[in-house]
């Protein structure tokens, strides 16, 4: 499996601190943003990374996170120059991924889990299509919503809807088949001028092989994309760092998984 970060974006409901700096470097709590995206894709037991942002802001991440070997990583980079949706990650990131699967995050997505680990671990190995994530939300009208029937299937995936039928979000991870390079090819853009993720995930569920994991009631996820979201993101994560549950830590998960010998080397990739 291959891992995305989407960590593009003008973050125009963060101005007017992202008029000068990507979303995703900002801090939450002491790590930048971006150490959260990162982290989970770690934990999920993935090694060869691709981080997309703005041709801008490429350098910048470079130097933040370098060629990932001190993490036992490989970490690669590759520029989106203009906001035209999530789905073309899968198209910029078509060569990087090759036959591999595909963990897509976005970067601005923040989740703690004492249980994250083994379901991810388990979500990739039984992965057969596409398999999203769901949490319940108050004001489901900002995210993309699912329906599901009395069986738990999806039936439906709305993107922003103003009278949501269901208040369950689909969160910023997704678990993709080699197929859904192919599908992304062939997505037409939105009224927005953009490749849907929402789009791409449809053609899933209409396939029948699209699944949702509803996260339990132990899971903490932020979409840190607004002033008073970033903040709370940055509140919780200080309180665990408290209780002795830092998150986010790229370097203890690296020795947890295994990705580095126990003086900190990086073991080797692929």
């Amino acid at each position: 499996m291959r891992g995305v970060i989407l960590a593009g974006g003008s973050g125009t409901r963060l101005h007017p601190v992202t008029l000068v700096v990507s979303k995703q470097l900002l801090p939450v709590y002491d790590r930048p943003m971006i150490h959260y995206s990162l982290s989970v894709l770690m934990e999920a037991g993935v090694r060869d990374i691709l981080v997309i942002s703005t041709p801008d802001h490429l350098a910048s991440y470079e130097r933040l996170l370098g060629d990932g070997r001190s993490l036992g990583l490989r970490l690669c980079y590759a520029p989106q120059p203009e906001p035209r949706g999530l789905a073309e990650a899968l198209l910029i990131g078509r060569e990087f991924i090759g036959d591999n699967q595909i963990a897509l995050i976005l970067g601005d997505n923040v989740f703690h889990s004492p249980g994250l680990r083994t379901l991810l671990r388990r979500e990739r190995e039984r992965l057969k299509g596409c398999t999203l994530f769901g949490c319940p939300v108050p004001d489901p009208h900002r995210y993309g919503v699912a329906e599901l029937d009395s069986s738990g299937r999806i039936t439906s995936l709305v993107e922003k809807p103003e009278r949501p039928t269901s208040n369950l979000a689909v969160v910023g991870l997704y678990l993709y088949d080699n197929e859904a390079v192919s599908r992304a090819a062939e997505l037409k853009p939105s009224d927005r001028g953009e490749l849907e993720i929402t789009d791409l995930n449809r053609t899933f569920v209409e396939s029948g092989t699209a699944r949702l994991v509803t996260l339990d009631r132990e899971t903490t996820w932020f979409d840190t994309g607004t002033h008073d979201s970033l903040l709370q993101a940055s509140v919780f994560i200080r309180e665990q760092a408290r209780r002795g549950r830092p998150v986010g830590r790229l370097e203890d998960v690296a020795r947890y998984m295994g990705f580095v010998r126990p003086g900190g080397h990086g073991r080797s990739v692929g």
